[in-house]
């Protein structure tokens, strides 16, 4: 079992900079790959970045429209996960949520994904 929860969600201008965290309890935390999603009220919740665990540990993807804006880190150490968010834009504008899960098998799917936190807002204005 593995609780996460988010945290550092907040209102920013654009072109402004925000960074969440994720907070990861429970054993092995280092043998999760940890992803980043986001969602819209009425739209279907979407990739934003993950990362690899293990030999995997220093892999990443993001999706497109947050390529080069934003980085995905993680400290296994503390049990965190980070999103770096960089020139936001009012696109980016959600509830951020920090998910876990034991492959990095279609990454991008959030089926796929064991635990899930509670999420973070985000507000950007324009």
């Amino acid at each position: 079992q593995v609780r996460l929860v988010e945290s550092g969600g907040g209102l920013v201008q654009a072109g402004g900079s925000l960074r969440l965290s994720c907070s990861a309890s429970g054993r092995a935390f280092s043998s999760y790959a940890m992803g980043w999603f986001r969602q819209v009220p009425g739209q279907e919740r979407e990739f934003v970045a993950a990362i690899g665990f293990g030999w995997s540990g220093n892999v990443r993807w993001y999706a497109g429209s947050v390529r080069g804006r934003f980085t995905i880190s993680r400290d296994n150490a503390e049990n965190m996960v980070f999103l770096q968010m960089d020139n936001l834009k009012p696109e980016d504008a959600a509830v951020y949520y920090c998910a876990a899960r034991q492959s990095i098998a279609d990454i991008m799917r959030k089926e796929w994904y064991e635990y899930w936190g509670q999420g973070t807002q985000v507000t950007v204005s324009s």
